[in-house]
């Protein structure tokens, strides 16, 4: 294979028309300046020379500059890679399908989401009745010349005849929450800014709550903490200005507060947490005419999960995991009063993970998670079962949204084969009809998904999904594959469609996701054996997969490209510090890498829970074992590295992508390729245009292509 290089010298570019083999190109990283920076850190000396390029890529031109000559060289490297058309080509072709999202009932009127394949973005639309013409409500594709600017959140009011919608600009976390008159279209003038981390919960149809932070100083939108967050109530017609606070702790400022309404109206359950473990403190507010009092406390204490279900009158529902690990349904009566209400076992926890609830009609709806594939089943609302509702296939359900009284409810059902069909489920007659399925330009039956389990460092039997052409599991041949892993925060992979991966499969690959240690897959037990003081074990598990991988023969051996994007990107990063001779490349997306200061920016304040703290000496101890940034080893012969991250990343600063890169580089400057691409105008991933997917998607398939050996087919 051949591409073309451009070389670097000092500040300027210079093109190179020839072409020259992967195993002869040198290329030229950017200069990177090194600082001066060390600190003495429980007794050693930690350096830090690229600590500069932490500061914001907007308001700093040396970082400006850092980073546009950083997407010059690898622009230069991808553009001579041949496969990156054809991939390009692949993706967008398997993205032109129509799809839609789940449907949401208010009076009358049905919402859902739809894109016609190739749209930026999907636009929101409106039924009246299930059979109803379809009319566009929402184009968010008109709202920037670039397609960045995105529709995030968004809830009808009760009677289904106001819009309460967010919106996402650049990619970034904060959004911009406006109101619609639904039967016009037309756009009122409130407008809310700072909001965070946030739902909107109507109350009646006068108004919604919503979360918000305080205004950040200018010029620090982007990188300051995220403290004291708190519950505002905003009256339709009313400036913000006028909003009434509803809940706050200033005297616990790194607490943060969601709400919620039942769908009666009659209670408020505020739910506030300190980081990303699932503990919770719940206070509850009883609405009378639209009025409320202070809240009272129905859990005291960062000890458990609590996830409320709905309510019915004076009685609340709730998922939670006191006492059952793998979690249950319990309830609560509230008819006498908070103090004393004793909460009652309705669901007890099961085997496989439960995973949601909803109360649909007079029914309950549970989806449970068995080794990492979606269940699902109707219960009444006296816990005893009624129906399973049939899936079919190895794959993920998802949705079953509704509320006490309705007749249905919709969900999706996708799998690494089949993208997301939306069904209607009527819970009354517990029969699924079809609401929106897609049409395909591929044959899923071409492609075998199968569950495979494989025995960790300390014997822990960890699943993992594989994914592959039929004609090529039959063939036997071992051929390049890319494994994906996450392993953190009690989040669950399970199967699901990506034009992406499918490009890849098409190509001959071979696709795996391993489900690690430190997600949700078999509940507490699993992520708290892989977060904290056993954070190597999610390196572990991850290891011994590729490691199952090339001893089967599904891999060959200098045929393996890693994957994994946030925490993910950090388990890319550890893991190929600790064994760089397993991967022949890798992509580490919008990782964390920088264990000794993610707490100091933005939302990493949150993840201590999975990390710990940096300024405990017992965690800083495990953080700096595994930290990518810190433990990168000069001239070690590292894989083939392709960073990834974009300039409005205000989850995971592109900071630590800059600092990784760049030690990266200076670890090992002749070796193989060590590049970082940039993106413009995206952070952390959600709300990132079409266009932007196939782009950045397709460099990063060529990339692990050209390292793997994957050969494209013909055009």
């Amino acid at each position: 294979m051949t591409f073309r290089a451009r070389t670097l010298i000092g500040a300027l570019f210079a093109v190179s028309a020839v072409a020259v083999s992967a195993q002869d190109l040198k290329l030229t990283y950017p200069q990177t300046t090194k600082g001066e920076i060390a600190e003495v850190q429980f007794g050693e000396r930690i350096a830090d020379p690229y600590r500069w390029l932490e500061n914001d890529v907007r308001t700093d031109p040396k970082v400006a500059a850092w980073v546009e000559q950083q997407n010059q060289v690898t622009q230069a490297y991808l553009g001579g890679l041949p496969q990156r058309d054809w991939f390009a080509a692949r993706i967008k072709a398997l993205m032109d399908y129509e799809r839609f999202g789940l449907p949401q009932k208010a009076g009358a009127n049905y919402f859902y989401m739809r894109n016609s394949g190739l749209q930026n973005q999907s636009q929101l639309f409106v039924r009246q009745g299930l059979d109803g013409t379809p009319r566009l409500l929402l184009d968010p594709n008109s709202w920037a010349k670039d397609g960045a600017t995105a529709l995030a959140d968004w809830e009808p009011s009760d009677n289904g005849k106001l819009l309460a919608y967010s919106i996402q600009d650049g990619g970034s976390d904060w959004r911009t929450i406006r109101l619609l008159d639904v039967a016009t279209g037309k756009v009122l003038a409130d407008e809310i800014q700072w909001a965070k981390f946030t739902g909107i919960s109507w109350v009646g149809n006068a108004g919604f709550l919503y979360s918000r932070f305080p205004e950040p100083e200018k010029g620090k939108e982007f990188q300051s903490l995220n403290t004291n967050q708190a519950v505002y109530f905003h009256k339709i017609g009313t400036p913000q200005s006028a909003d009434q606070l509803v809940y706050s702790t200033p005297d616990r400022p790194k607490l943060g507060h969601g709400a919620e309404v039942t769908h009666d109206g009659r209670w408020m359950v505020i739910t506030s947490s300190q980081g990303t473990d699932s503990r919770y403190e719940v206070h509850v507010k009883r609405i009378n005419g639209g009025k409320w009092g202070q809240p009272q406390t129905l859990i005291k204490g960062l000890e458990n999960d609590w996830r409320l279900i709905d309510g019915m009158g004076d009685t609340l529902y709730f998922i939670t995991n006191k006492g059952a690990p793998r979690l249950k349904v319990v309830k609560v009566d509230l008819s006498r009063g908070v103090a004393g209400a004793q909460f009652v076992d309705l669901v007890a926890e099961r085997e496989e993970t439960l995973e949601r609830a909803q109360i649909v009609g007079n029914r309950l709806i549970l989806g449970y998670l068995k080794d990492a594939a979606s269940k699902a089943e109707v219960l009444s609302l006296d816990g005893k079962p009624v129906k399973e509702i049939t899936l079919n296939a190895i794959g993920t359900a998802s949705g079953f949204g509704g509320k006490p009284g309705d007749p249905e409810t919709f969900y999706s059902f996708s799998s690494f084969n089949q993208p997301g069909a939306i069904y209607r489920f009527d819970s009354n007659t517990g029969v699924s009809t079809v609401f929106a399925q897609p049409k395909l330009t591929f044959n899923p039956d071409d492609y075998q998904v199968e569950q495979q389990f494989y025995a960790s460092k300390d014997g822990t039997r960890v699943p993992m999904f594989i994914v592959r052409k039929k004609s090529v599991a039959a063939e036997g041949k071992p051929v390049p594959t890319l494994l994906y892993g996450y392993g953190g925060f009690d989040v669950s992979l399970t199967p699901g469609f990506s034009a992406v991966r499918m490009a890849w499969l098409e190509a001959g690959g071979a696709f795996a996701m391993a489900n690690l240690r430190g997600g949700g897959e078999y509940g507490k037990a699993w992520h708290d054996a892989g977060r904290l003081a056993n954070k190597q074990n999610v390196f572990d598990d991850f290891i011994a997969a590729g490691e199952y991988l090339i001893a089967q023969g599904i891999t060959p051996s200098g045929g393996l490209a890693v994957q994994g994007g946030s925490n993910g990107g950090l388990l890319i990063g550890a893991v190929v510090n600790q064994r760089p001779d397993l991967f022949a490349a890798g992509n580490a997306a919008v990782g964390v890498m920088d264990m000794l200061r993610f707490d100091q920016f933005t939302a990493g304040r949150y993840w201590v829970d999975d990390y710990g703290y940096p300024s405990k000496e017992a965690d800083w101890r495990v953080l700096r074992a595994y930290s990518p940034y810190h433990n990168i080893r000069a001239g070690v012969e590292y894989p083939a590295m392709l960073v990834t991250t974009a300039d409005t990343d205000d989850r995971v600063v592109p900071g630590h992508s800059f600092k990784y890169t760049a030690a990266l580089q200076a670890a090992n400057p002749d070796g193989k390729p060590h590049l970082i691409r940039i993106e413009t105008r995206a952070g952390h991933g959600a709300g990132k245009p079409t266009d932007k997917v196939v782009a950045e998607n397709s460099d990063i398939l060529a990339f692990l292509a050209e390292w793997t050996g994957l050969d494209v087919p013909a055009r």
